[in-house]
């Protein structure tokens, strides 16, 4: 039923939402962080909903010990950081760093926005992985699933804020909505599909999005520790816009789901990485991937 009800008239859900195509400090012995050797070599390509947590990663990693961490980062705005716009606008920058990138080959972790076209909606991935294997054939895949965007609905268009978005597709909040995306969708339509194509390669997905749901919530539920406002400055908001963008707590507690996910760090061993704020973030990130589907997790 909620295939059907997802798909009903709200077909532009999937050109409009960005999945694209978005704990304070303190040490001590128990808190120390591993000292991981090594690091990973990566490509990794979408959107302004993807940058901040490949960002973020390149400053966790070093913190945490990965050393040799190196990440090549493409991004372009929007629906063109899709993998199936990024494919097939071939004559672009973005598109021709991608493709040299991956002829160097030693990539070891290509990640994805999510993001897709509807109906043929693993086609762009498939693109990517085809060409990556030729000179990378132990490359690991990765889809982060970002928000949905407009949280207060979209003035430009016919979309509507989240809650009546979410009523209007037959689900009782954004957060089963949202559930019902990665499950139904990215995970049933894309993942598993790209599985079946590849299945000698290791494909993983990181629910980055819960980042910006869980947070939306405990600011609306008076739970967080540090004076956030719904809308703002950077530093200080769940949002920097009406589209959706994320602020600076979101971004650090998307950026600890990626270190946990890619790298595998106990983020309880690692809260001596100061997050800037006073709320738990590595506790709400573990919390995030405690509930996160095993069967896709790395």
């Amino acid at each position: 039923m909620k295939i059907k009800v997802l798909n009903k008239n709200y077909n532009i859900l999937f050109c409009l939402i960005f999945l694209i195509g978005c704990g304070g400090g303190g040490s001590s012995a128990l808190n120390t962080p591993p000292q991981l050797s090594g690091g990973s070599n990566m490509l990794l390509i979408g959107n302004s909903f993807f940058r901040p947590y490949a960002q973020k990663l390149d400053l966790m990693a070093i913190d945490a010990g990965l050393v040799n961490h190196n990440s090549t980062i493409v991004i372009r705005g929007g629906e063109n950081g899709r993998p199936i716009n990024l494919w097939n606008d071939s004559s672009t920058t973005e598109h021709n760093l991608i493709k040299s990138t991956l002829d160097q080959g030693n990539i070891e972790f290509f990640g994805m926005t999510s993001g897709h076209d509807s109906p043929n909606r693993i086609e762009g991935f498939k693109n990517w992985i085809e060409y990556a294997l030729q000179n990378n054939p132990n490359i690991t895949i990765f889809l982060s699933i970002s928000p949905f965007d407009f949280p207060n609905g979209d003035p430009n268009s016919t979309r509507p804020d989240w809650d009546t978005f979410a009523a209007d597709n037959g689900f009782s909040s954004i957060q089963e909505m949202f559930n019902a995306y990665i499950n139904d969708i990215v995970h049933s339509e894309v993942a598993d599909q790209l599985r079946i194509e590849f299945p000698s390669i290791k494909i993983f997905t990181i629910p980055t999005g819960w980042a910006t749901f869980n947070l939306y919530q405990m600011n609306i539920d008076g739970l967080l520790l540090d004076q956030i406002d719904m809308f703002g400055p950077l530093e200080t908001s769940i949002f920097t816009d009406q589209k959706g963008h994320q602020g600076d707590i979101v971004r650090e507690t998307g950026g600890l789901l990626w270190l946990e996910s890619i790298y595998g760090v106990y983020l309880a061993r690692n809260s001596n990485y100061n997050t800037g704020f006073s709320t738990d973030l590595h506790t709400i990130a573990e919390q995030i991937m405690a509930i996160h589907d095993p069967n896709y997790i790395q």
